[in-house]
């Protein structure tokens, strides 16, 4: 069974089902043209159902927005538009391939924040967010049928992006202190049996998306480690570093490892995911080749918004809004768990995230909860299925929830309609067992 797309029953609103089967087009003269690659490039389900969770009258647990409200909007408005009409000429042209110096250097203070220490602003490449990123350190160091090794679950983006490439995606399984060291040997020594090049690691050490398991600080020195003497890179995806509750983010990979690990960090949850601004911290001896691979894509990241973020980190207090995310998170997130404990049947189990947006949860052996999608949108709420987070086309009984976008009493409704349809799969799987 694969999952590109929902048997969407005429139950569901035209506007659902356009948004669900949009995969599906006809045959054109111009199809044979297409590259091998562009095969490989999916529908996202994930994007399917974000055009959905617009639907009036639902409630969305399915996208890791960040909460804008929050921000003095009014004010940043002003701020733009000075820097247009007294910086234009700047802020309106083309600029640097390799981002300002000035943001690059900012972010080399945000960095240091987490525990990186040593960064320096020659060696940060501004990408288009993170997701930019991971595409330019797949370009530069995959070709078709290398093994790339991710997390198991891991983000969808990155998983397109790979798929792209047509690299071997290999997952190594976590525990609820994060990917397992002895798994990750283990799957090496297996690929190298095989004869495979691997090139490189990529992980989500906090907060994982979509599970929201942190990487034990224990483990995190033992796995660059693992990899480096199997001459494999580190692509350590930060975006919710800071976002800790408790105020205290946890040393990256990257902070004791200059030479082995590729660091990417973004301004999508700290700051505001529209801008479309990311980096990644590359070790010198790669970083040419690197910022040549991102500059023949995007040529310059935009400087209005480079520019706009330099002033907001330098006029803003934005570590005050960091911390006002946080409180807002963690409440948003307590109350997910209070309301899974109340409402949720048993047999399931669940994350307990201590940052970040997201709450994986595990159903019993048996049920996929990518057909579930369909009934709990009649039922008035949305989530992610857990396949849109493996390579695999296996049927999953997991799935994700999002706080971080939605009010206390909203994520309470919202699991108070999830949970019948969740318990009718349940009693489905059981009697089938029965008989």
């Amino acid at each position: 069974m694969t999952h590109e797309t929902l048997d969407a029953g005429p139950e569901l609103p035209a506007e659902a089902i356009d948004a669900i089967e949009r995969a599906a087009t006809a045959a054109h003269r111009h199809e044979e043209l297409f590259s091998e690659r562009a095969a490989n490039i999916k529908q996202s389900a994930v994007r399917d159902v974000f055009d959905i969770s617009m639907r009036p009258g639902l409630v969305s647990l399915a996208g890791g927005n960040p909460y804008l409200q929050s921000l003095p909007l009014e004010k940043l408005g002003q701020t733009a538009a000075r820097i247009i009409a007294e910086e234009g000429m700047t802020a309106l042209q083309y600029g640097g391939g390799q981002g300002t110096e000035e943001l690059r250097t900012q972010i080399c203070e945000i960095m240091a924040a987490e525990g990186i220490l040593d960064a320096r602003p020659e060696n940060v490449v501004i990408t288009a967010g993170s997701q930019s990123a991971q595409d330019v350190a797949t370009k530069v160091f995959c070709n078709p049928g290398d093994v790339v090794l991710v997390e198991n679950p891991t983000y969808v983006g990155a998983l397109n992006t790979f798929e792209a490439y047509q690299v071997q995606v290999e997952t190594v399984d976590m525990d609820n202190d994060g990917l397992v060291p002895e798994l990750l040997e283990a799957k090496i020594a297996a690929l190298h049996a095989q004869g495979k090049a691997i090139k490189f690691l990529y992980t989500i050490p906090n907060f994982n998306n979509p599970s929201g398991i942190t990487l034990a600080p224990a483990r995190r020195q033992h796995i660059v480690d693992i990899c480096r003497n199997a001459n494999i890179l580190v692509l350590e995806d930060n975006p919710y570093g800071l976002l800790r509750f408790d105020g205290n983010p946890l040393e990256p990979m990257r902070a004791a490892n200059e030479h082995d690990v590729i660091y990417m960090g973004s301004f999508s949850k700290i700051f505001a995911p529209g801008l479309r601004i990311g980096w990644a911290l590359v070790p010198e001896h790669l970083q040419r080749r690197f910022y040549l691979a991102s500059e023949a894509v995007t040529l310059c990241p935009p400087t209005l918004n480079q520019m706009i973020i330099s002033a907001y980190l330098r006029d803003y207090d934005w570590r005050g809004q960091i911390d006002t995310y946080r409180a807002l998170y963690e409440e948003r997130c307590n109350a997910l768990l209070v309301a899974l404990e109340e409402h949720m049947p048993s047999g399931l189990s669940w994350t307990k995230p201590e940052g970040g947006f997201f709450v994986w949860v595990t159903l019993p052996d048996g049920v996929d909860t990518y057909p579930l999608l369909k009934k709990a949108i009649e039922a008035g709420v949305v989530f992610i299925p857990g396949a849109a987070f493996t390579h695999s086309d296996e049927p999953s009984n997991k799935l994700r929830l999002a706080f971080s976008a939605v009010p206390p009493e909203s994520i309470a409704e919202g699991v108070r309609r999830l949970a019948p349809v969740l318990q009718e799969a349940i009693d489905v799987i059981s009697k089938g067992a029965e008989i």
